[in-house]
C-alpha cells in the first residue's frame, strides 16, 4: 500500500465524510468524498478508487443496489459502514459482495485496520524484485477450473475469468490449498479475514453460498465444495498444478 491509495467515502452526511476523509488522509490515503450513488458512479468512471466505504442509509437510495452495481462493474474493495447493525442487513451486505461490514458507532483505529486488511487482499503489495516467471504452483487446477493464486484470478473450464470478491478469492484459495480436508468455519474465517468471528459467524456460510453459485453446476447439490455437518466445509476434487 502506498500513499496514493485512493479511497471513496459515500455518506449523505457531509460532516461524517469530512471526519473520515481527514482521519484517513492522516494515514496516507487519498480520499474522495461523495454524498449520493450518482456521484459515486461518476467518480468510479472517472477516477476509480481502490476501496469504497459505503453507507447504506442514503435518503431515497438503496445502498444494497449501489453495492450490487459496484460488484457488477468494478473490481474494488467494498466496506459497508452503516448504522444498520441488524444481522439480516449484515447477511445481505455480505451476499451482495461486501468485503467487510462495520456498524456505527465505530472506532476510527479499528476502521483503518479493517481497511488495510481488505486492501491487502484486493491489492497485495508487489515484491521488490518481481520473478522472471510465476511460481509453478501459482496456477492450480481443480474440476477443470483454474485458480491463479499469483494473479488472484479464477478461470472457468472455458478459460474465461470469473469475477470474485477479495473475500471469495481468499476463501476459495484456502479450500483449494487444503483439498480433501474438512476446514472449520473458525479456521476459514481466520484465514480469510484475519480475525475471530465473534457473535456474528455466518460470514463463511454466506461466502460459500456465493462461491457455489459461481462454480457449481447445481449450487443446491454441490459437488466441488461440500458441507460437513457440524464440522465445516471440504473441497472434494483433486487439485494439481497446472
Amino acid at each position: 500500500m502506498t500513499t496514493s491509495t485512493h479511497l471513496a467515502v459515500l455518506d449523505d452526511e457531509a460532516d461524517i465524510t469530512q471526519l473520515l476523509a481527514s482521519y484517513l488522509a492522516g494515514h496516507g490515503f487519498r480520499v474522495s468524498q461523495v454524498h449520493s450513488g450518482v456521484a459515486l458512479m461518476e467518480l468510479m468512471s472517472r477516477d476509480t478508487p481502490t476501496l469504497v466505504l459505503l453507507d447504506l442509509g442514503l435518503p431515497g437510495e438503496d445502498g444494497f443496489a449501489i453495492a450490487r452495481q459496484l460488484r457488477e462493474h468494478w473490481r474494488c474493495g467494498l466496506v459497508i459502514v452503516t448504522g444498520r447493525g441488524d444481522a439480516v442487513d449484515k447477511v445481505v451486505g455480505l451476499e451482495v459482495g461486501a468485503d467487510d461490514y462495520v456498524t456505527k458507532p465505530f472506532d476510527l483505529r479499528e476502521l483503518v485496520a479493517r481497511i488495510k486488511a481488505v486492501l491487502r487482499r484486493v491489492a497485495p503489495s508487489e515484491p521488490a524484485v518481481a520473478p522472471a516467471t510465476a511460481e509453478p504452483t501459482s496456477l492450480l487446477r481443480f474440476a477443470e477450473w483454474q485458480l491463479d493464486t499469483a494473479a488472484r484470478r479464477l478461470l472457468n473450464p472455458s478459460g474465461q475469468e470469473v469475477a470474485l470478491t477479495a473475500g471469495e478469492f481468499d476463501l476459495l484459495s484456502t479450500l483449494v490449498t487444503h483439498p480433501g480436508r474438512v476446514l472449520s468455519r473458525d479456521f476459514l474465517l481466520g484465514q480469510t479475514r484475519g480475525r475471530d468471528g465473534g457473535p456474528f459467524d455466518r460470514t463463511i456460510d454466506v461466502q460459500i453460498g456465493r462461491l457455489r453459485r459461481k462454480i457449481e453446476a447445481d449450487p443446491d447439490t454441490p459437488q466441488i465444495i461440500k458441507s460437513v455437518r457440524g464440522a465445516g466445509y471440504i473441497l472434494i476434487p483433486k487439485v494439481e498444478a497446472a
